[in-house]
């Protein structure tokens, strides 16, 4: 999907006034885009490090932050250091973050997730589900009672992140997790009320955003939605078009744009294919002679699906949902420099952009662009981040494997 770019710029810089989403005001157009963080302790508590980090990004200068995914549900755990808030003491630690960030005049919102058939079975401790069993997945098909708990979780969820102190939410329906799965066509073929049709399909949604209003009010609810997905006979962007005039009829309150699922390769972050840190990751593959390690690197570059281009790839998608639908849409993916989103915001009239590779790297990337001492991110797409992450905390590795510890 190639991204049609204009580098005309209207004069005068929108980017860094602030702009308001249901209330919340964020000071600048540029936000931190939702990234797993790995902080989490074996309770699903957050540690130390997750505050610091926010600390980092709100002196950097970001508009807002959006959390890294937190868990609804124990079924839906995707890795031991997710952080959970399905638990009371973990909401009071969350709340001393919320607390912390608002000190600091940054709004935080909390991503919500349950990981559905990408959800692991050694970190959850139970059996897998997903809407429908697919032969490629381990998961099995959820029964109508399990769909009814998972309404209740996110609702719960929500009402937890209101008291955590949180500025809103934002419900992870993207890159192939439970909802995810539950609106593309590819990953639901069900036959009952819950699967078949756009609205079938939907309806899990719609009965969340329904059950919610009804204990949290006009709490704001965002949503990360997929634009499209790089998979056969999976969600289109005429499809995300429907979907999300659905979302804005159940009273979603913004929608930001992203595309992918774990299935596709590198289509959700584009870039280069991390071989090394994933082989440097698996006990067994690091143990191998470095020649079969190269040539792990030569199969997975010719195998793992690698989608064009690498930047501002969910540009085409945004735009299309952009037009149909009258609540403020945020474009993330692939976008490195200040001219795009410059661009973004005053030709292509995007209400924000967010990012999150760009600010692991430098967390006061904001700050350098506001003050002209950059216009460009140092990111450059090695993708060790994401790897590294499942074993620890999130931080660049700007293409160069660490010592690991066994």
């Amino acid at each position: 999907m190639k991204a049609v770019f204009n580098q005309t710029k209207l004069p005068g810089n929108k980017v860094f006034e602030p702009f308001k989403l249901a209330g919340i005001t964020f000071s600048n157009k540029i936000i931190r885009s939702a990234t797993f963080e790995g902080v989490g302790d074996e309770n699903g508590k957050p540690t130390d490090q997750l505050i610091k980090k926010y600390e980092a990004l709100a002196k950097g200068g970001v508009g807002g932050i959006i959390t890294g995914f937190i868990g609804v549900g124990q079924q839906g755990k995707a890795s031991d250091n997710m952080i959970m808030i399905n638990k009371s003491e973990n909401i009071e630690t969350l709340k001393k973050i919320t607390k912390r960030m608002h000190e600091m005049e940054t709004p935080v919102i909390a991503q919500l997730n349950h990981c559905g058939g990408q959800s692991k079975e050694e970190s959850a401790h139970m059996p897998i589900v997903a809407p429908s069993k697919i032969s490629d997945y381990k998961a099995r098909e959820m029964t109508k009672g399990e769909i009814l708990e998972v309404i209740e979780m996110f609702v719960e969820g929500i009402k937890n992140a209101k008291e955590a102190g949180f500025d809103g939410v934002q419900i992870h329906l993207a890159h192939g997790y439970l909802l995810s799965e539950f609106v593309s066509p590819r990953m639901n073929i069900r036959k009952d009320e819950w699967g078949g049709s756009t609205e079938n399909r939907f309806r899990i949604i719609k009965k969340i955003f329904e059950e919610a209003r009804k204990e949290v009010g006009s709490f704001p609810i965002i949503v990360k939605m997929n634009g499209y997905e790089t998979l056969k006979n999976g969600m289109t962007i005429e499809e995300s078009v429907k979907i999300a005039k659905l979302l804005e009829q159940v009273g979603c309150d913004g929608i930001e744009v992203s595309n992918g699922t774990l299935k596709a390769g590198l289509a959700t972050m584009r870039g280069q294919v991390p071989w090394k840190m994933i082989v440097a990751q698996n006990e067994k593959l690091n143990k191998m002679p470095e020649f079969m390690k190269n040539f792990v690197g030569i199969v997975a570059k010719k195998t793992v699906p690698q989608p064009q281009p690498k930047n501002l790839y969910n540009l085409q998608a945004a735009m299309s949902i952009k037009k149909a639908v009258n609540i403020p849409v945020i474009l993330v993916g692939g976008i490195t420099k200040l001219e795009e989103i410059e661009d973004l915001i005053d030709n292509y009239k995007f209400d924000a952009i967010s990012m999150s590779r760009p600010l692991i790297i430098e967390s006061d990337l904001v700050n350098k662009f506001k003050t002209g001492r950059q216009t460009q991110s140092k990111c450059i797409q090695c993708n060790f981040c994401i790897i590294g992450c499942e074993k620890g905390p999130l931080r660049c590795y700007y293409g160069k494997v660490p010592v690991i510890k066994s």
